[in-house]
């Protein structure tokens, strides 16, 4: 069947993409959270949110933000972990070369690991409608930007967020994400490449350049070490 891009689908990905939106909205909050407590403002966390729309590419550059105005080695940290999105791109192409070029950079833009996960079983299973993944990333792209602002209305509430361990909470969540993409053994040779890299490189130079080396230095020892 050859794809096509309805209205009925955009409706579709929407509604099967509810049950994965409280977690997005959760993870939202938090997010608004350690912006707050790291200094943006309330529309400075929206944008980022909206424009950059990666939680794991979003707390990195957070943990590499400073007040020295280093904005390159911020634009460089979000460009290494959402390289992975070229990849979800190339993926999706088959079902979207149909589409007009506004649906298909439309639904690129809403596309997040949740509804690229979701899409991809869809597109396996038989279903051709490509409005399905548009649909699906609005679902979880309008908590992540309302859960964003949540937060960050609510660690402005809170008069020292140190004294609740909100200070505590881009390092605990950034550990939590880690085990929960534990795979074993096999992880702990990029892992320990990473922490060196980061280690040497938070001592030699200034800004979150630490951040960029440790995700490359961890990508190409996994790369090394894959099949061996």
């Amino acid at each position: 069947m050859e794809a096509s891009f309805t209205a009925a689908g955009v409706r579709r990905g929407f509604v099967v993409g509810q049950p994965m939106a409280p977690g997005v909205l959760l993870y939202g909050m938090v997010f608004g959270v350690l912006a707050s407590e790291r200094g943006l403002s309330a529309l400075q966390a929206i944008m980022m949110s909206a424009f950059v729309y990666s939680g794991s590419a979003q707390l990195a550059a957070l943990q590499g933000w400073t007040s020295s105005g280093l904005i390159l080695p911020l634009i460089a940290t979000i460009l290494v972990m959402n390289a992975r999105y070229v990849l979800y791109s190339a993926a999706i192409q088959p079902w979207l070369r149909h589409s007009t070029r506004a649906q298909a950079l439309g639904s690129l833009f809403f596309l997040g690991d949740g509804n690229w996960a979701l899409s991809m079983r869809e597109y396996d299973a038989g279903y051709r409608d490509a409005g399905f993944i548009l649909g699906s990333g609005v679902a979880m792209f309008a908590p992540w930007v309302l859960g964003t602002l949540a937060g960050h209305l609510l660690a402005r509430s809170v008069p020292d967020p140190a004294a609740f361990g909100l200070d505590f909470m881009l390092v605990a969540f950034a550990a939590a994400i880690g085990m929960a993409m534990w795979r074993g053994k096999s992880d702990l040779w990029p892992a320990a490449a990473a922490a060196l890299t980061a280690l040497v490189l938070h001592r030699l130079l200034p800004g979150g350049w630490y951040i960029v080396g440790a995700g490359l230095a961890g990508g190409l020892m996994g790369a090394w070490r894959h099949g061996r």
